[in-house]
C-alpha cells in the first residue's frame, strides 16, 4: 500500500515525468493533488502496468483528484537546455497549471529545482523533496508517473500517424533496435531531439 502523503497536514503535490530517456518526442511530466485522507490500493508505478490499466487508471486519477495537470517541453527546448533542466521545467509547468496551489511538493528521483510561483507579485518558495523511486511509495507520484505516460504515448502515437517508418506506435521514441535502424535510413524527422546519440556510437550523429 502506498502512503498518500510525506508533508504532514499540508496540500502536498507529487510530481514525476516519463519519456526522458527517448531520442524523439517532447518530455512530459504531470502534478498531481489527492484529497489528505486519499486511497487508492491500484495505483503504482507505472512501469508496473499495462497500457490498458494505466489508461484505466487515469481516469480514476482525474475524477479523485484534488487537482491534476500536465506539463510539455518540447524536443527544441530539450536541445536548448538539456533533458534534466528540460525535465524539472515540465513539472514546474504541469505544477503552475494546478487548480489549486500546493503547499508542498514530493518528487520521482533526486533532482528538482526550487518551485517559485509568483503570487501578489512575489515569488513564493514551496518546500519539496525528491524521492528515488517515489512512484512505488506515494500515490500521488504514482498517479503523476501514469498521467505523464499515458499522456506522452497518446501524443506518440500521433507522431506516429505522421511517420510510420519510426515504430514510434510500439517503442514511443525510445532508442530500441528498429528506430535506430530507420533513423540510419531515413534520416531524423522534426521531432528528433538533435542533441541525443541518436544511433548508439557515441556521437552526435544527427547531421543526414
Amino acid at each position: 500500500m502506498l502512503a498518500n502523503h510525506y508533508y504532514e497536514g499540508k496540500i502536498e503535490a507529487g510530481c514525476d515525468e516519463a519519456g526522458r530517456g527517448c531520442l524523439a518526442g517532447s518530455v512530459y511530466a504531470a502534478a498531481v493533488i489527492f484529497p489528505a485522507d486519499y486511497q487508492n490500493d491500484d495505483l503504482n508505478d507505472s512501469k508496473q502496468l499495462s497500457d490498458r490499466r494505466r489508461k484505466q487508471l487515469r481516469a480514476i486519477i482525474e475524477r479523485d483528484a484534488v487537482a491534476w495537470a500536465v506539463g510539455v517541453v518540447t524536443p527544441e527546448e530539450i536541445d536548448r537546455i538539456n533533458i534534466l533542466n528540460a525535465s524539472i521545467l515540465a513539472m514546474h509547468r504541469a505544477l503552475d497549471q494546478l487548480q489549486v496551489r500546493p503547499e508542498a511538493i514530493i518528487v520521482d528521483g533526486n533532482r528538482f529545482k526550487p518551485y517559485r510561483p509568483v503570487v501578489n507579485g512575489s515569488p513564493v518558495a514551496i518546500p519539496h523533496t525528491t524521492i528515488v523511486k517515489g512512484d512505488g511509495k506515494y500515490l500521488s507520484i504514482a498517479a503523476a508517473s501514469i498521467l505523464a505516460k499515458t499522456y506522452r504515448d497518446d501524443y506518440m502515437d500521433r507522431l506516429a500517424e505522421e511517420y510510420p517508418q519510426y515504430d514510434w506506435l510500439s517503442n514511443k521514441g525510445y532508442p530500441t533496435k528498429k528506430h535506430r535502424e530507420a533513423i540510419r535510413q531515413y534520416g531524423i524527422t522534426p521531432y528528433h531531439r538533435k542533441t541525443f546519440n541518436m544511433l548508439g556510437d557515441g556521437q552526435l550523429s544527427f547531421d543526414f
